[in-house]
């Protein structure tokens, strides 16, 4: 099987000086640092005293930002703010040539509930494909300097590719999933218009990643086996993993997608994709796949989890002894790295991460054998 990852060496600070920054890089690389590193995104973790004990424990903060702009001459957008009771709602407006496209959402802190999707009749088909291809995408890389100059090594940056074509067509702004399905089976035609038209539009998205000065972005995912089925995986997923790894390569980059539901059906094809690392993978209990099976499914790529959401709850020494359990399944630390990918309860992310923080201290305590060669 091909090697995809580049192991380095030489990298700056001796061990137990990396920075939060090396220790991801290098295992996102394929190799391992004096740790097993520890991230979390951006939106997780507000400043106060305990964000600043962990990042100076090794916390090293994901921080996903753009690195394109993109503009829709012949579009006009507008949005619309108010409330029903408490909560606050949002409608966008897209007015085409092909006619006015809505969607509706609620903003819900970490995340969004989605109320109302674009598509409502047949005949938002036509306005939805203008929409797709009147969009300009330039290159924008300004956002890199800013978390540099900010974070410095306590941040690694992300870039996003975007979705897969398919799956934005599943979870993304032009279908529920279950309109999406209904629409698979009586208006497929239409479908695959939008489909052909987003995959033209990723294609132009690769090289302005690839020349981003980043090491690594991630294409897609929240894929759902359950809804897709394998066949369509490797149809309408794998190519498109493949095509943007190829650029991405030449350019010395790494891609990975979040794949963080049950992976066992998908594992085959996944392991054939160009795919460097896999991100927000969740172990079991939480999925049906375990680190130890993942790690055989996928042994040349990196390893970057999602803490279990489930074990969040626990008392904080079943979260060490869980974050110490989930690390001895693997014989080897190249390329594992523990994130948190997932909204955490608010009464315990401190201490839930704190715990975790201990389980990857002790893990490398008791198995030094297993970071040796730094």
């Amino acid at each position: 099987m091909r090697q995809r990852f580049v192991f380095e060496r030489s990298f700056r600070g001796e061990r137990g000086n990396m920075t939060p920054r090396q220790r991801v890089e290098k295992s996102l690389r394929g190799g391992h640092g004096d740790r097993v590193p520890f991230t979390m995104y951006e939106t997780m973790i507000p400043q106060c005293a305990a964000e600043r004990e962990m990042r100076n424990r090794g916390l090293c903060i994901v921080k996903r930002v753009g690195c394109l702009k993109s503009h829709s001459p012949n579009v006009k957008f507008y949005s619309q703010t108010f409330h029903e009771g408490s909560r606050k709602m949002v409608r966008n407006f897209w007015e085409t040539p092909r006619g006015t496209l809505t969607t509706l959402h609620e903003p819900a802190g970490f995340t969004t509930w989605h109320h109302e999707r674009m598509y409502k009749k047949p005949e938002d088909y036509k306005a939805m494909l203008f929409l797709i291809d009147d969009e300009v995408c330039e290159p924008d890389y300004g956002a890199v300097a800013s978390v540099d100059r900010a974070f410095g090594d306590d941040a690694i940056v992300r870039m996003g590719i975007g979705g897969e074509p398919m799956q934005s067509l599943i979870s993304g702004m032009f279908f529920d999933t279950g309109q999406f399905c209904i629409e698979w089976m009586d208006n497929r035609d239409e479908i695959m218009k939008l489909y052909d038209a987003l995959v033209e539009k990723r294609r132009s998205i690769y090289k302005i990643v690839a020349d981003a000065p980043v090491l690594h972005a991630n294409y897609g995912g929240n894929v759902v086996p359950e809804i897709i089925g394998l066949e369509m995986f490797e149809k309408y997923y794998v190519p498109h993993y493949n095509e943007a790894a190829e650029i991405m390569h030449k350019k010395g980059k790494l891609i990975g997608c979040h794949l963080d539901a049950n992976c066992k059906l998908l594992a085959k094809a996944i392991a054939g994709t160009g795919l460097d690392f896999i991100e927000a993978f969740t172990p079991a209990p939480d999925t049906d796949m375990t680190l130890g099976e993942a790690r055989q499914a996928w042994p040349d790529k990196a390893l970057w989890l999602n803490f279990p959401s489930s074990v969040h709850l626990r008392p904080d020494a079943e979260v060490e002894q869980t974050t110490v359990d989930l690390l001895n399944q693997s014989d080897c630390m190249n390329g594992v790295i523990m994130g948190i990918t997932e909204d955490m309860p608010p009464e315990r992310w401190q201490n839930s991460c704190r715990a975790i923080m201990d389980g990857l201290d002790r893990h490398a305590r008791e198995n030094q054998d297993l970071y040796r060669n730094v």
